[in-house]
């Protein structure tokens, strides 16, 4: 039986130089066959708001926008986490289409499950 590849990505900051990492390595890994999403926490979150990744723009790769509706329109789920949404004093908060709230415990589930993750 051929085990199933797959890499869990979490973006913990929300510093414009760290958005593109996960982003870039969650499309390559799709490109490479394997399975791969993306788990926002803490800090992180604040890049989800409507009209924050728009303004974030680096080099010759397209804004951080653009990259995420290029993420989503691959099938790469993109997670958000409800404690720290709750951590940033956001009981009602409208982020980009498309991303998905999950309990905190959906972070320990994924880390055991993909037994491999990259933290930027």
């Amino acid at each position: 039986m051929v085990e199933k590849k797959s890499i869990l990505y979490v973006q913990t900051s929300d510093n414009p130089e760290r958005q593109y990492s996960p982003l870039v390595l969650a499309q390559t890994a799709k490109a490479m066959d394997i399975e791969a999403k993306i788990y926002y926490l803490g800090q992180g979150l604040r890049i989800l708001r409507p009209g924050a990744a728009e303004k974030i723009k680096a080099g010759i790769f397209p804004n951080v926008k653009e990259m995420i509706d290029k993420t989503l329109s691959m099938g790469i789920e993109i997670l958000v986490c409800e404690a720290s949404k709750q951590m940033l004093g956001w009981e009602k908060v409208d982020l980009i289409p498309g991303v998905k709230i999950v309990g905190a415990a959906t972070l320990n589930d994924l880390v055991l499950e993909y037994g491999k993750t990259m933290w930027f």
